[in-house]
């Protein structure tokens, strides 16, 4: 993609679906392409579900959804996700949403019936065109509401009479409140307007929710339209969508006790966005790992770096390390570009990778001319792509530290442990003890820490732990 000059992408993603990766890439890439961005982020507080759930616990259901609104933007924080343009929330939108429906009623696609106002899908001719689900497969019951009071039966709620227990509004059909589809069709036609270019969210929500997003913001304005639909994949658990009723449901607080929240992010854009994500434990341990190789290598990059002032001369970089970041730059583009395969642009990153640590550490590569000016290249590039995915942290050695400590958290040992199994391996092959010092080395790396000897003696890093990585080996 070309781009001329700046031009704005409006976007809205519901929060309350699936983990999105659309949430974690679009935006930083659409910015990298220097496109101007209005990111909005909706909070449905007004919902069936929240009020049991307050009702069970005698909470408000504005305070608890507030709450919870509040610990999902501290879990975006935790992984990098950049924050919204505007976070509008339905309970602080009641005059849009009335005036909207107000609109439908007025165009002759909703009526009313006892307080409620529903919306007639038979009025709306192209509805199903989202899902290519047919009207006469929308069986009442099957994600679809059933109510005699009804005309059709896929015809749903825009505004629900008032009931006791539940939160209410005044409107022009008595006290009660939105229904789910009508709010975020308000919202983001109060900030976006009724045409806009990206609307995000989970699989799930493909039908009913988007399809009666569609048909009910053309009903209020016949211009409405939206150009891409991006939906995510859902999370799940050996090949189970993860959910509450199975039992198999954690949370992102529950991961990141014990793994980077940066190693979660790279694990999430392992998968392209509109697949499945088949969580595991050796999943997640393989983007740990995989993140400590990555940083641990940009670490030592820089370190030789700032011993040396050489600046980065495009025209001193010898022909394949040019090669090279040539090929991983036409990656990056063509595969971002094409749908956000991510997936591709983190595999494709090995090379320059590879290249740097060969710079570093092999003997033909100390003697190469202008090293110093591809190992500058090298990081500069590899670090403008890890900007757009998101996966930059604040300081090498700070994230570095911070894996040492998670990877320990798993392993139930403190550093003084491992540094006395160290201890205790030295004296054991310094007395050619080598039967006790490979079982010192097999016991450490069953839990994830692997030694590393080398002429300035032993040190650790965190690994895939041993029956994960056989585990991994079955798997492929």
């Amino acid at each position: 993609m070309s781009v001329e000059s700046p031009r704005m992408i409006s976007a809205i993603s519901a929060t309350l679906a699936s983990m999105s990766l659309l949430i974690f890439s679009t935006g930083r890439y659409l910015r990298h392409l220097e496109y101007e961005v209005r990111y909005v982020r909706n909070f449905t507080d007004v919902d069936d579900k929240i009020i049991a759930r307050a009702n069970e616990l005698g909470e408000d259901p504005i305070s608890l959804s507030r709450r919870y609104c509040e610990e999902f933007c501290q879990d975006m924080l935790h992984l990098h996700c950049l924050p919204p343009s505007v976070e509008p929330r339905v309970s602080d939108h009641m005059l849009q949403i009335i005036d909207m429906i107000k609109q439908i009623l007025d165009n002759g696609y909703a009526y009313r019936v006892d307080g409620d106002v529903y919306f007639n899908v038979y009025k709306f001719p192209e509805y199903g065109r989202l899902s290519g689900r047919k009207l006469e497969d929308n069986r009442a019951g099957e994600r679809v509401a059933v109510d005699s009071r009804k005309k059709n039966p896929a015809d749903f709620a825009l505004w629900k009479a008032a009931k006791e227990g539940e939160p209410s509004w005044e409107s022009p059909w008595g006290f009660g409140r939105p229904g789910w589809h009508i709010e975020c069709s308000a919202m983001s036609a109060a900030y976006l307007g009724y045409s806009f270019d990206i609307h995000g969210g989970g699989m799930d929500l493909v039908f009913p929710h988007h399809e009666n997003e569609i048909a009910q913001s053309c009903a209020a304005c016949k211009e409405s339209n939206i150009r891409y639909w991006i939906h995510n994949g859902f999370v799940t658990v050996d090949s189970e969508k993860m959910s509450k009723s199975l039992g198999n449901f954690f949370t992102i607080r529950q991961v990141i006790d014990l793994y980077h929240p940066l190693a979660l992010r790279l694990f999430l854009m392992g998968t392209h966005y509109r697949s499945p994500i088949n969580y595991s434990d050796v999943q997640l341990e393989s983007a740990s790992d995989r993140i400590f190789y990555i940083y641990q290598t940009l670490h030592d990059c820089v370190n030789v770096l700032s011993q040396n002032d050489a600046a980065v001369r495009v025209d001193l970089i010898p022909p394949d390390t040019a090669n090279c970041i040539n090929n991983f730059q036409n990656i990056f583009v063509d595969s971002m570009s094409d749908d956000l395969h991510t997936p591709v642009v983190l595999a494709a990153i090995s090379d320059p990778l590879k290249t740097i640590n060969d710079l570093l550490h092999t003997r033909k590569g100390k003697k190469q001319e202008f090293r110093i000016e591809s190992l500058g290249a090298l990081e500069k590039t590899i670090k403008t792509v890890l900007t757009v995915l998101g996966l930059v942290p604040t300081s090498y050695s700070e994230v570095l530290q911070q894996l040492r400590e998670k990877a320990l958290k798993r392993a139930k040992l403190t550093e003084d442990q491992v540094l006395e199994k160290i201890e205790e391996r030295t004296a054991a092959r310094r007395n050619k003890e080598y039967e006790k010092s490979d079982v010192i080395r097999k016991e450490l790396a069953a839990v994830g820490i692997a030694l590393m000897d080398s002429a300035d003696g032993t040190t650790w890093r965190p690994a895939v732990p041993l029956a994960l990585q056989e585990e991994k080996v079955t798997a492929t």
